[in-house]
C-alpha cells in the first residue's frame, strides 16, 4: 500500500477502536446508542463485549498486517499479530457479532444485513488463516484484505451514520441501509483495488 493510503488507514482504524474501548470501558452500556437499541444491549451484555473488544483488537491490529517493512524485518510479529487479529478479533468478534445479528435493530433487512456481514467476516477468517497453513502466501494475502475490508466496517459505518445524520434522515430509516452499506461496498472496491492482480513476489 502506498505510504499515504496505508497512514490513513491506520489512522481510522486507531481513532474507531479508540473510541470503542474509551466507550465501552468508562460510559454507561448504550448510552451512546438509540433509546431503542439500549434494551438489546442490557440484554445481551456479554456478547456486547465480546463483540466490541474482539472488533477493536482486529481493527487495531489490522493495519499492521499490510506494513511491508513489518512482515520483512520482523516476520514473527507478523505471526503472532495475524494470530491474535484471526483467534480474538475475528473469531471471538465474529461469533459474537453473529449472535448480536440475531436481535438487530431495524427488523429482518438488519438481521440479514449484519448477520451476513458476520458471516463474511467469519468465512474470510478461516480462509486466511486455512491459506497461510499450506503456505499459500499470496492467496492468504487476498483473503485477509478482503477479511479487513469487513472490519473496517467498523469504520464506514460510523462515516455513513455521520453522513445520514447530517443530511437530517431519520435514524429509523437509514440504519438498516447501514447493514448492507457498512461492508459490502468495502468487500467489492477492496478485491478490486487489491485482489486484480497477482501479488508480487
Amino acid at each position: 500500500m502506498k505510504t499515504l493510503s496505508w497512514w490513513a488507514l491506520l489512522l481510522c482504524s486507531l481513532g474507531v477502536a479508540g473510541y470503542a474501548l474509551y466507550a465501552y470501558s468508562f460510559l454507561p452500556l448504550g448510552s451512546l446508542v438509540h433509546p431503542d437499541m439500549q434494551v438489546v444491549f442490557n440484554q445481551h451484555q456479554l456478547a456486547i463485549y465480546v463483540h466490541v473488544f474482539g472488533s477493536l483488537t482486529a481493527l487495531a491490529l489490522g493495519p499492521w498486517q499490510f506494513l511491508s517493512t513489518l512482515r520483512s524485518r520482523y516476520p514473527q510479529a507478523h505471526r503472532w499479530f495475524g494470530r491474535v487479529y484471526l483467534l480474538v478479533g475475528v473469531l471471538l468478534g465474529g461469533l459474537a457479532g453473529l449472535a448480536l445479528a440475531q436481535t438487530a435493530f431495524g427488523g429482518l433487512v438488519s438481521i440479514v444485513g449484519f448477520t451476513g456481514s458476520a458471516l463474511v467476516w467469519l468465512i474470510t477468517g478461516f480462509m486466511a488463516f486455512f491459506c497461510v497453513m499450506k503456505k499459500d502466501f499470496d492467496a492468504h494475502r487476498r483473503w485477509m484484505i478482503r477479511n479487513f475490508s469487513v472490519t473496517f466496517s467498523a469504520v464506514t459505518l460510523r462515516i455513513y451514520l455521520g453522513a445520514f445524520m447530517a443530511l437530517g434522515i431519520p435514524f429509523t430509516d437509514f440504519y438498516p441501509l447501514l447493514a448492507w452499506l457498512s461492508w459490502v461496498p468495502n468487500l467489492l472496491i477492496a478485491d478490486w483495488l487489491f485482489n486484480r492482480h497477482p501479488a508480487p513476489r
